[in-house]
């Protein structure tokens, strides 16, 4: 009836309290944050939370990476390693991680079980794994504290999230839904790394959600409590007047999907069904353009005196990705976001 699955821990030498919660386990705010490494032991100390030892089991000078961004709740990471390893590891106890290997020149092993190349891994806090990684290996890494996943699950998603259903380590989801969640959490990271400023706490948030939809779109059955089929067409249209509505109401800042969804007690598949039979758009679609143009708003009501960036307000708005943000701007309003704030401040 649901999502991923279940597996994750260890007590090894390295790294801090896996009690932590995410938050207090970044230092780096809302922004990425790299770290370089020349032997495996320093590695292993390199991600934020984690308890692990790494064995190196090729010949060789070691080198490693990890770039990691880090959410109110959800850290995104990058690792790449030279060199074949055997990794013992155990994230935080109250998180979930989910591992999807990028394309490698040779096999991932989580406990014995190979991750193909349609699948990922999938591990709980509390609970030691051994991860054996060849050389040249690069994973993307998304943890996520329990406590929001499963919010998450009965708020936004409105699904069962039992134990039950967290059993497996190794989750199937074909290769171009895997192929996809990469590309998505792999421009993430450059954006935010290649970014002017850190990520704003609307940013941050539109962000964290949109991992989530990613994460529980790859695994998850419909709901069996709100299918959007035995609505009517009447309750549907009820929905969309409702949720614009209150969108409309809160036009001075970003509402999101997850939103909308505890506000009107729908499952995210449900909101998006009624505004594509409705407005003939997605919610999401429809969130974006009320939030460029609360954006287009501020730019032409800037002020000399007042100095405005285009990137203070795309990222007041929830805009994470500065060149999408413009493109769209100019596809929705026929100009540059800078030609709205350079107008505004000379007028």
């Amino acid at each position: 009836m649901t999502i991923f699955s279940n597996a994750s821990g260890l007590k090894a030498a390295y790294g801090p309290s896996v009690s932590d919660p995410i938050a207090s386990r970044c230092s780096s705010g809302l922004s990425v944050n790299t770290r370089v490494a020349s032997d495996a032991d320093e590695q292993a100390r390199n991600l934020s939370g984690w308890r692990q030892t790494y064995d190196q089991l090729t010949p060789g000078a070691f080198t490693g990476s990890v770039s990691e961004l880090c959410l109110e709740q959800i850290t995104v990471f990058c690792e790449t390693t030279s060199h074949a390893l055997r990794q013992t590891c155990e994230v935080g106890s109250d998180a979930y991680w989910f591992g999807i290997p990028l394309q490698n020149n040779g096999p991932g092993l989580i406990d014995g079980h190979l991750i193909a190349d349609d699948a990922l891994a999938v591990m709980r806090g509390r609970d030691e794994f051994e991860l054996m990684t060849a050389g040249g290996y690069r994973i993307l890494g998304v943890v996520i504290e329990e406590a929001e996943l499963r919010a998450h699950a009965c708020e936004v998603e409105r699904i069962d999230f039992s134990d039950d259903v967290l059993s497996r380590q190794i989750l199937n989801v074909g290769a171009p839904r895997k192929a996809s969640l990469c590309d998505a959490l792999s421009v993430l990271l450059l954006t935010a790394q290649a970014g002017p400023q850190p990520l704003s706490t609307a940013a941050s948030r539109n962000v964290q959600s949109c991992v989530l939809a990613m994460l529980f779109d790859l695994g998850v059955s419909p709901p069996t409590d709100d299918l959007s089929e035995s609505r009517s067409k009447s309750d549907r249209y009820w929905i969309v007047m409702q949720a614009r509505d209150y969108i409309l109401a809160h036009r001075d800042r970003p509402v999101a999907v997850p939103e909308l969804c505890r506000q009107f007690h729908v499952s995210r598949r449900t909101l998006q069904y009624c505004f594509e039979e409705t407005l003939g758009m997605t919610p999401m679609s429809y969130l974006r353009a009320i939030r460029l143009n609360g954006a287009r708003r501020d730019l032409s009501s800037a002020q000399a005196m007042v100095p405005r960036t285009v990137q203070s307000v795309a990222a007041d708005w929830g805009f994470w990705h500065l060149s999408q943000f413009a493109s769209d701007y100019r596809k929705l309003f026929g100009k540059r976001p800078s030609e709205s704030l350079r107008e505004a401040v000379a007028s």
